[in-house]
């Protein structure tokens, strides 16, 4: 039962870190911040596509700069 346990949390860690941990950051910050602001909509309409978009971009000046 301990290694299919260990085997599960490793799946999990795997899948969802992977090689790019950012990624899990900020899309729970985008969560969080979503429920945050969600009776505004300017912070739907403009500040999360923002943040999602300079999120991407970072992560692909970092894979270019490897």
């Amino acid at each position: 039962m301990k290694r299919a346990w260990k085997l599960f949390i490793d799946f999990w860690v795997d899948f969802l870190i992977g090689d790019a941990p950012e990624f899990l950051f900020v899309t729970a910050a985008v969560v969080v911040l979503a429920y945050v602001f969600a009776g505004i909509k300017v912070a739907g309409v403009i500040i999360l596509p923002l943040l999602v978009a300079c999120s991407v971009a970072v992560s692909a000046w970092r894979v270019r700069r490897r």
